[in-house]
Parts: structure tokens; C-alpha cells; sequence
């Protein structure tokens, strides 16, 4: 009985390590093995998977099951949304931002402030702090600007 509670507490801990390790990755895919592990604990727990080589066997076969039903459709509901407007954070070519840190062409490091988020920002021109710019387009977790 012991060692199913050291193995369901091992499964525990796995899956709040890849619970805290989707909100470090993008992708939304890694809380889904969270999901699988937490749910092979409570079989461990329950005294229904005994062996090791069970409980993987259920844990990729779960992690992948609800990968592959639930992704899509959780994806859409924690969707990120810009503050208070209810938009896509990928619909935000076209507004105005102040710049935080100098912007230049050849070097990394410009920073833009977008509804009180710090952004990453880069320009084919030199643009000074404090100076209003347009976002063109967005890449990843990097904004291309112009000055206006």
C-alpha cells in the first residue's frame, strides 16, 4: 500500500510540473500530459494500476486522448484578448504605442508600452523614447513599429 501512495504521489507531482511548465511554453499542449498524469494518480490511488509499465501505458494513452479531443476547442476559450477591448492580441496592427526604450535598426532591446504591457519592438528607423509610434504587425512576442 505504501508504494501505490510514493507512486501516486509521483504521478502527483509530475503533473503539477507540467501544469506549471505550460504556463513557461507555448503551445498549449503540455498541461494535457498534466491532465493525463493527474489522472493516472487518482488510478494509482485507487489501487487499479499497479504496474509501472501500466500506468505509462495509461498516461500516454490519456495525455494523448484528451490532447487530441480538447486542444482545439481550449485553445479558443483562454485565447489571449486585449485589455479591455475583447479583441484578438493578433488584431492590434494599426494602434498606437509609446516607446519605452530607444528603438534602433541594428540592435535588439527597443521596448514599446501597448495598454500597459511592455513589448519588445523593432523599427527600420531610430526612434527616440518617449516618441508615439503605429504598430505595423506583430511576430511572436515582438512588435515591428513605425514613428509617427
Amino acid at each position: 500500500m505504501f508504494v501505490g501512495k510514493m507512486m501516486a504521489l509521483f504521478w502527483f507531482l509530475i503533473g503539477l510540473v507540467l501544469a506549471l511548465a505550460e504556463l513557461a511554453l507555448p503551445g498549449f499542449v503540455v498541461i494535457f500530459f498534466g491532465i493525463g498524469a493527474w489522472l493516472v494518480m487518482l488510478l494509482v490511488f485507487a489501487g487499479l494500476l499497479p504496474s509501472f509499465n501500466g500506468q505509462m501505458l495509461v498516461f500516454l494513452l490519456i495525455s494523448l486522448a484528451t490532447l487530441i479531443l480538447f486542444r482545439k476547442k481550449s485553445k479558443t476559450i483562454f485565447e489571449g484578448k486585449v485589455a479591455g477591448q475583447g479583441q484578438p492580441v493578433d488584431e492590434i496592427a494599426g494602434e498606437k504605442a509609446v516607446v519605452i526604450q530607444d528603438i534602433r535598426p541594428d540592435q535588439i532591446g527597443g521596448k514599446v508600452e501597448l495598454h500597459g504591457t511592455l513589448w519588445e519592438a523593432v523599427s527600420d528607423e531610430v526612434i527616440e523614447r518617449g516618441r508615439l509610434v503605429e504598430i505595423l504587425e506583430r511576430n511572436n512576442l515582438t512588435l515591428r513599429v513605425r514613428a509617427l
